[in-house]
């Protein structure tokens, strides 16, 4: 399946690899992220994801806050100095083959062991959000004249001003790839818009050029989820993206703030992480000292400030629920509760409880059915007199968790089942203590391998001393869409009990995805047509057969009606994409003059206010206010300047937007340029989002069993594994 154009034109795509986006799709600058839209002014009522949105803003700005006070910031244009020169020396003695300066790695003094603080840390404080001001109008016509000025098109203005903030004309004056900023502008544009402004005076070689690549391939690579890159992968993308001196791209990105170094140990290594810009703790050692040290593996980093504090802002907090719980030297009053409750369930139910019962951080692994453990941990936990929530990614997940509790003969009371997004935005849950912190003693996260890293900083922030956390999921499912893989690396950091269901999902479609879980795309008996595979030529022939399964076999054969079914595809574009998919199915299942942006009463549509936020819904009407949708229950008016960037079709989404959601019936498509970009995660979170039936329809032959056995992860770059090593003893996992 075709990509998105934009990561296909990348040549730094081995450093920043693009996958789906949950969000903003078009890489275009006429058609910008989501994520960069600005918010509409005035508004009479702060939505739930535009508070937690704002939620996540305040998370940022406390932890630059924590940062600044720690060192100043070196001054812009000055050369680098101390622990940061000697990391980016040594990168370039490693790349040469020689030996690197040995001060760079020099262990610094162990830090003391950080006891668990007497009160949570200052929380996030999302439930009154300040709506996020549009720019003025004399604003956006200055901004405008400059963009026209270098040719590039007015539709930017807005998101150029929301990206530059203050001063965005004179930013872009003085610096005009500044326009990197913007979501959806690519290098060669930006490359453009300099030549027009700067005429002679630009060049490849310009050091603006170069810091501006720096920041923008690390943003490509958040999108591909890491939260930093390695030194020579990032360094090779600015060489193919003709910037004369990389290593000198780099320092320039780091001395003005724009970066940060990490020097991290090698898994195995013991270590020390370091962060370049904290300087050395006993001064500068003789050399003949540092000659003596034995050489240690290490790998050097470079991250976004953004994402690397959130990133160490999530390990402190876990280390503190980890550690707050009371020691084992004393009486715990509510331990008989728990070995009773324990004692009443069975198999890695019972475990579960268990493990709670004695942990503040708890893991648990399973599928569909093993929601159900978890849900009667939550009725356990309440019958002992605790506040427990349990908090999932959509209104769909808080059903079934409903379903999971009746069936486990526990009850979901009225407000204990949460979405992260309302909890988060104090929408929903428990509200707030003196603190700031959330009035509970047990969360317990369902589908956990959705959340990225700083969405679970800020859950993990807001817990209170002694509080336990619970995160549960499917550990074979796709990753976050955001920067992160928050539950993979806890798994395999083993910091914490690790409760490994035994319940399978039944039937013919939870056989054939327990065999893709471990490399093998099985043939299965399906009695009832569960699961029916449909072979196809072409793309066209793909979207023939997709568009009368949707509409005719399935609601007869199966029974599901066609608004309960949903076709999975594993990119945006392309002849079987997502958007080529919507407009066939669209034209079948509510033809209509799409007079409102291409939209109708009644179609289905997912809203995008944010990367990496969506929620699905369908289109009420349209008037003056602009197009009012109802998603997941809730009333949302999305204003018609907005309508393009944040509202897609939604008959077909990709399995990156599926992650987390169930139908009765799934249609998946797989066309035979879908084979190269298939793994065994991709199918096995597409495969798996069916409850009754499962439709196949494929025209990548051998290649979708290869991809099963052989094509694993995308890998992530991340650090909290490092950052938590020294912070939390190794636990051994239960089975």
């Amino acid at each position: 399946m075709s990509t998105e154009p934009a990561a296909a034109e990348d040549p730094g795509a081995a450093a920043a690899e693009q996958t789906e986006s949950t969000g903003a799709e078009d890489t275009t600058p006429e058609a910008a992220e989501a994520a960069e839209a600005p918010e509409a002014a005035a508004v009479s009522e702060v939505s739930e994801t535009e508070a937690e949105i704002a939620a996540q803003r305040e998370l940022r700005e406390r932890i630059e806050q924590r940062k600044a006070s720690k060192e100043g910031p070196i001054a812009a244009g000055t050369k680098l100095s101390g622990t940061a020169a000697d990391l980016l020396a040594a990168v370039r003695a490693v790349e040469s083959g020689e030996k690197p300066v040995a001060s760079a790695f020099r262990e610094p003094e162990p830090a003391p062991r950080r006891a668990a603080p007497s009160h949570a840390p200052e929380p996030v404080r999302p439930q009154q959000p300040a709506a996020a001001q549009a720019p003025g109008a004399e604003t956006l016509e200055a901004v405008g004249a400059v963009l026209a000025e270098g040719g590039a098109p007015s539709a930017l203005a807005e998101p150029t001003a929301d990206a530059l903030g203050d001063g965005a004309e004179e930013q872009l004056r003085a610096d005009p790839w500044q326009l990197l900023r913007v979501a959806g502008v690519r290098p060669e544009q930006a490359d453009g818009f300099a030549r027009a402004l700067l005429g002679p005076e630009c060049g490849p070689d310009d050091e603006r050029r170069g810091r501006a690549l720096t920041v923008w391939l690390l943003e490509q690579a958040a999108v591909a989820g890491h939260t930093a890159l390695d030194s020579t992968a990032l360094t090779g993308a600015l060489g193919q993206r003709a910037v004369p001196d990389p290593d000198a791209a780099v320092q320039s990105a780091v001395a003005e703030g724009d970066a940060l170094v990490f020097q991290d140990a090698l898994e195995g290594a013991d270590v020390p992480v370091q962060r370049s810009d904290e300087g050395t703790r006993d001064g500068e050692e003789d050399a003949g000292d540092a000659d003596d040290e034995p050489e240690r593996p290490v790998r050097v980093l470079i991250g976004l400030e953004r994402y690397a504090l959130a990133e160490e802002s999530l390990a402190d907090g876990l280390a503190r629920v980890i550690n707050s719980l009371p020691k084992e030297d004393g009486p715990d009053p509510a331990a008989d509760g728990w070995e009773a409750a324990a004692a009443q369930a069975s198999g890695s139910t019972a475990e579960l409880i268990r493990a709670v019962a004695g942990h503040g951080l708890v893991l648990h692994s399973g599928g569909e059915e093993a929601r159900a453990e978890p849900a009667a941990l939550v009725a356990a936990a309440s019958a002992l007199g605790l506040r427990v929530y349990a908090a999932v990614h959509s209104a769909d997940g808080r059903g079934r968790l409903a379903r999971a509790a009746d069936g486990e003969n526990g009850t979901a009371e009225d407000g204990t089942a949460v979405t992260v997004a309302g909890l988060l935005s104090g929408a929903e849950g428990p509200g707030r203590d003196a603190d700031g912190a959330f009035a509970l003693d047990l969360l317990v996260v369902l589908d956990a391998p959705q959340l990225d890293v700083e969405s679970a900083a800020m859950l993990v922030e807001s817990l209170p001393d002694g509080a336990r956390l619970v995160l549960s999921g499917d550990p074979g499912v796709l990753w976050s869409a955001g920067p992160g893989r928050v539950f993979a690396d806890l798994v395999a950091a083993r910091c914490c009990p690790q409760i490994v269901s035994r319940t399978p999902d039944p039937g013919p479609i939870g056989e054939l995805t327990s065999g893709i879980g471990i490399g093998e795309l099985n043939q299965v008996e399906a009695p009832g047509k569960e699961v029916v595979l449909v072979p196809v030529r072409d793309a066209a022939e793909a979207i023939h057969r997709t568009v009368q399964l949707v509409a005719d076999s399935v609601p007869r054969a199966i029974g599901v009606p066609a608004e309960q079914t949903q076709v999975i595809t594993p990119g945006h574009g392309g002849a079987a994409g997502t958007r080529a998919l919507n407009t066939a199915l669209k034209e079948r299942l509510n033809p209509g003059p799409g007079r409102f942006g291409g939209f109708d009463p009644a179609d289905r549509v997912a809203h995008v206010p944010a990367a990496g936020r969506t929620t699905l819904g369908r289109v009420v009407r349209a008037d003056a206010e602009g197009l009012h949708l109802e998603c997941d229950g809730a009333p949302v008016v999305v204003p018609k300047e907005r309508v393009e960037r944040e509202v897609r079709h939604a008959w077909a989404l990709t399995a990156h937007q599926a992650a987390g959601l169930r139908w009765p019936a799934v249609v998946v498509v797989l066309p035979g340029d879908a084979a190269q970009v298939l793994t065994r995660p991709w199918v096995y979170t597409a495969f798996s989002r069916g409850e009754r039936h499962l439709s196949v329809v494929q025209g990548v032959e051998q290649a979708l069993p290869r991809a099963v056995a052989e094509r694993l992860w995308k890998d992530r770059t991340t650090r909290l594994r490092t950052l938590l090593r020294p912070q939390v003893p190794a636990a051994t996992a239960t089975a």
